[in-house]
């Protein structure tokens, strides 16, 4: 079997491929931390493509619980479906409804599964699902039957350090904390991303790409994912390189910069900061 690499769409560290190769290894859900917009997400797609397996994705919101990935019991119907006479309601089996890891469990090939922004749920989250992940099986109550994975899917977990996470769940995982790329990654991304982008722009950008994350106190710096989109808008535009020329001592407000600075507090800030720049 194939290992995961970098690709021309997806560049990886070195460190984040041994990370990937170890989880598969070991056979331990693959923990990914990181700044939002770091390629998280995007990690999983592109280790289903590498290793060649379906992705099977579930995103979880705040109100997700962990009960819901394994199956759920549609009572209400059930319900309906008696004061209506439907012969369905004799079979309770008609009425669970199979979640994302049930889904896995039942492929007839490996898996990669994506749990994706973990920190979003409930602290109990991740504990509840230490036992299914640990033995690949879980028992629906409503039927008796146990449910076990005809073959160990391949588990990457994300997120984005909103709380702590248990120290149970934290000794099964394999972890990895993608860093935010340096600028010489960052150019191969943006080349990866862009191929005929011009060298000028690109290092033009990348001036004021790096500028506005130093800035202190700003609540949300911009991250890959706001970069590539700030360079899609500026390339569209046209605009000339002279409208981002920049140097160390001297802030400017980046044209378009609502791709870069996505609330009003980090816009207020770095209007001020640019003007006192000014007036220094």
């Amino acid at each position: 079997m194939a290992g995961f690499k970098s690709t021309e769409r997806y560049i990886a560290s070195r460190d984040l491929e041994v990370a990937v190769n170890a989880s598969v290894t070991l056979q331990r859900p693959l923990l990914v931390k990181g700044e939002p917009g770091t390629g998280k997400t995007v990690l999983a797609h592109e280790v289903a493509a590498a290793l060649g397996h379906p992705l099977i994705e579930w995103h979880i919101k705040s109100t997700t619980k962990a009960q819901q990935g394994l199956y759920e019991y549609d009572a209400v119907s059930r319900l309906r479906d008696g004061q209506l006479g439907d012969e369905r309601v004799h079979d309770i089996a008609n009425y669970i409804v199979r979640g994302k890891l049930w889904d896995a469990f039942e492929a007839d090939a490996t898996v990669v599964v994506l749990i994706d922004e973990v920190d979003k749920a409930d602290i109990e989250f991740p504990n509840d699902l230490l036992l299914e992940l640990d033995r690949m099986q879980f028992f629906v109550y409503e039927t008796r039957k146990t449910i076990t994975a005809k073959h160990r899917p391949v588990v990457i977990i994300t997120s984005n350090n909103e709380k702590e996470l248990p120290d149970a769940f934290l000794r099964r995982c394999f972890f990895h904390y993608i860093r935010f790329p340096d600028r010489e990654t960052m150019e191969r991304i943006v080349h990866a991303h862009y191929p005929d982008i011009r060298k000028d722009l690109t290092r033009e950008a990348l001036n004021v790409f790096f500028q506005v994350r130093e800035v202190p106190g700003l609540k949300k710096k911009p991250a890959t994912s706001e970069l590539l989109d700030w360079l899609k808008l500026l390339m569209v535009e046209d605009l000339p390189v002279e409208a981002l020329r920049t140097n160390e001592k001297q802030l400017i407000i980046p044209p378009l910069y609502g791709a870069l600075l996505k609330n009003e507090q980090d816009v207020h800030l770095f209007e001020r900061l640019a003007f006192l720049a000014r007036r220094g």
